[in-house]
């Protein structure tokens, strides 16, 4: 019996040192864990967030290429007729589009959605506004077609995926 009580006063200091270091080990391993996804995080931070603030920032700027005033403006001149205006309108446009597809991965979908809508409420209103005129004529009568559906609408078709690209930016980034 006195083998025993010599014995358990070995193993329960024993047993309580092991248990304070099992807990100590814990720890630390659990805070170095925490560091390691802090960091993890902050580099997260630094490398996509201004790669997705950048993704807004060429939306906007495809959203304001697009608009109607932009475009012709920046393409008068370079057709003879209706038609060859309205083909090359709805080419900058698709182009336009293109280029910055990839840019999705970063914004949110509803984001995107209101941007392919306004894009489609471009390339619309350009179809009907050439369907209102001659294909032969001057590519001025587009332009006057385009200008008259606008004032019409009383709103760029541009106007509300930029105000809803612009609130989103400054709620996830200011």
């Amino acid at each position: 019996m006195e083998l025993i009580a010599d014995l358990l006063k070995l193993i329960v200091p024993a047993a309580l040192v092991l248990y304070g270091m099992y807990l100590t080990v814990k720890l630390l391993l659990e805070r170095e864990a925490d560091r390691h996804k802090n960091e993890t995080k902050t580099e997260y931070v630094k490398s996509v967030i201004p790669i997705r603030l950048q993704a807004y920032e060429r939306m906007v700027l495809f959203l304001e290429r697009i608009s109607p005033n932009n475009l012709l403006v920046r393409l008068s001149g370079n057709a003879t007729t209706v038609l060859e205006f309205q083909q090359l309108l709805l080419q900058e446009i698709r182009d336009e589009y293109n280029h910055n597809l990839s840019q999705q991965i970063y914004m949110s979908q509803a984001a995107w959605e209101h941007i392919q809508g306004a894009m489609n409420e471009v390339v619309t209103l350009i179809n009907q506004a050439s369907g209102d005129t001659s294909p032969d004529a001057q590519p001025i009568e587009l332009a006057k077609r385009l200008f008259e559906r606008i004032i019409q609408q009383d709103k760029q078709p541009t106007a509300t995926a930029l105000k809803f690209v612009k609130a989103e930016i400054q709620e996830q980034f200011i």
